[in-house]
């Protein structure tokens, strides 16, 4: 007869039901997402076409003001209160994007600029392991015989032979013929 030992409980059981969530009352978003928004609008807030757009809002909105003045259709009187107004509050919400959209910028470019950092100090690491291999073969080659020196020393073979063959006054045919000999007969 086996005897299984005692199961462990588990701290979760399929047969008992989930517990609810909490519920968080805390906004999320996702910053990412926020900043490539704000970074839309930095980048439309940039250009020529907003410019136009925005002189061409504020000189219709002064301009139907003073035409309609004495009547109900002017919404905003001569100080223009209500426009001060919208462009402040348009101003007050694109310098926080404008800036959201900078300091992501700069932290693109911090990591950038550490990319590069790192890539130059892996090159200036090769160079200096390829110079060493370098310097390490040309003390190779130094101890190695160049041409100018086995020229040197033919010229000083050549220059003893010569004196060598004036020594036995023979001519270089002879001594070709009489060195074939001796190397069949064998030394004497």
């Amino acid at each position: 007869m086996r005897v299984r030992p005692p199961r462990e409980r588990r701290a979760w059981s399929l047969g008992a039901p989930r517990q609810p969530a909490r519920l968080q009352l805390q906004p999320h978003y996702d910053p990412e997402a926020f900043g490539r928004f704000s970074e839309g609008i930095a980048r439309f807030l940039g250009t020529a076409r907003y410019l136009v757009f925005q002189t061409a809002v504020v000189v219709i909105w002064i301009t139907w003001n003073v035409a309609f003045r004495n009547r109900e259709a002017a919404f905003d009187p001569y100080p223009f209160i209500l426009l001060t107004l919208a462009l402040s509050l348009q101003a007050s919400y694109a310098a926080p994007l404008i800036l959201l959209a900078q300091n992501r910028q700069a932290e693109r470019e911090r990591q950038e600029t550490e990319r590069d950092r790192r890539t130059s100090s892996r090159t200036q690491a090769d160079t200096e392991y390829l110079a060493r291999e370098l310097a390490g073969i040309r003390l190779a080659l130094g101890e190695m015989p160049t041409r100018d020196y086995l020229d040197e020393e033919l010229e000083g073979l050549r220059a003893e032979l010569e004196r060598l063959r004036a020594r036995l006054g023979s001519d270089p045919g002879d001594d070709v013929r009489h060195r074939a000999a001796a190397d069949r007969d064998g030394p004497p």
